[in-house]
């Protein structure tokens, strides 16, 4: 299984993308985590990434495609793999098609702008091994402290409320003609948010049963 997830900042797409995992036993590539790796590991990509990163600049398209390149020739994608965070842009896709990477289908978690702005406001992400939870709907089993590594979760600044908006705005500008895209290349799975996770997640595995 194949699958990118698309979805605005908040959709819930980091929580889905770890049940998918869980069930089928293939990992999930986050664009954060997959940099933060390349970093600390020194490869080749990883350095040239490190320039941009460092003076504050986004890395270029050509630098992140070939750090995912490298990442999903690692023998745990053998069987499958999520894309959570790219691509986000049609430059993108198009880049990740001509690499020649199938993508079996890329599954859209649509959730209101509103309901996304009281809920992000609430989420809290492992300063150490990024893992997400929120304050209402996913809570630690220790206050405060990461249950993957007891790591410190802390609110991120582009989870405020005043940059959700901002945030908002550049993936309806950016990602969203991502949905049409895949639309076209009859890919796309569209499902509907619901406000408890696991009604969302029944809704996830009902739209990803023909793929098996």
């Amino acid at each position: 299984m194949k699958l990118i997830l698309l979805g605005a900042p908040g959709a819930g797409k980091g929580t889905q993308a770890e049940l998918i995992c869980e069930k089928n036993h293939i990992p999930t590539i986050s664009t954060g985590n997959i940099l933060r790796e390349a970093l600390k590991s020194g490869t080749e990509m990883g350095l040239k990434a490190k320039t941009y990163m460092e003076s504050g600049q986004l890395v270029p398209d050509e630098i992140l495609i070939g750090i995912i390149k490298d990442r999903l020739q690692e023998a745990d994608c053998e069987n499958g793999f999520i894309l959570d965070g790219f691509p986000r842009t049609i430059p993108q896709a198009e880049a990740l098609d001509a690499m020649g990477i199938g993508i079996d289908a890329v599954l859209d978690i649509e959730v209101a702008d509103e309901a996304i702005v009281t809920r992000m406001s609430g989420r809290r992400v492992c300063e150490n091994c990024g893992s997400s939870y929120h304050l209402l709907y996913k809570q630690p089993k220790v206050e405060g402290k990461c249950d993957q590594c007891g790591g410190t979760l802390v609110q991120r600044k582009d989870d405020h409320p005043d940059t959700v908006k901002e945030r908002l705005e550049v993936y309806h500008t950016q990602t969203e003609p991502l949905k049409e895209f895949y639309s076209k290349q009859g890919k796309l799975l569209v499902v509907h948010g619901q406000e408890e996770i696991e009604a969302t997640s029944r809704l996830v595995e009902e739209a990803l049963e023909g793929l098996k």
